[in-house]
């Protein structure tokens, strides 16, 4: 096994769900106030996952108020304490970047 995974498995998450592009998630994040601590959720559709191991990420996409907010997360983040999954839909592209411009708004 190579060096730099034996390293980073110690900072790896042992339970992340399984989820893929196109099913709408619930990030759970820590968020730090002065010297409180809460959680917020953000919740939205992932439009894009990369990377692997320590490195891996996901785009999640959301409208809120009419304009399209979109986030990154680093799912090994230890500032996420946990990610549900709201609906599971299948997405027949890698990558959802297409709805940015709004197609499904259109044919309504």
């Amino acid at each position: 096994m190579n060096i730099i995974d034996e390293l980073e498995k110690e900072y790896l998450k042992p339970k992340l769900p399984e989820f893929n592009v196109g099913d709408t998630v619930k990030v759970h994040l820590k968020i730090t106030e002065g010297d409180k601590e809460r959680l917020q959720v953000f919740s939205g559709q992932v439009i894009a996952r990369k990377g692997r191991g320590i490195n891996s990420s996901m785009t999640v996409r959301k409208i809120s108020y009419g304009e399209g907010v979109e986030r990154v997360f680093l799912l090994n983040s230890p500032k996420i304490a946990k990610i549900e999954i709201a609906k599971k839909e299948a997405a027949r592209r890698a990558k959802l970047y297409y709805t940015r411009k709004g197609v499904a708004r259109r044919a309504l």
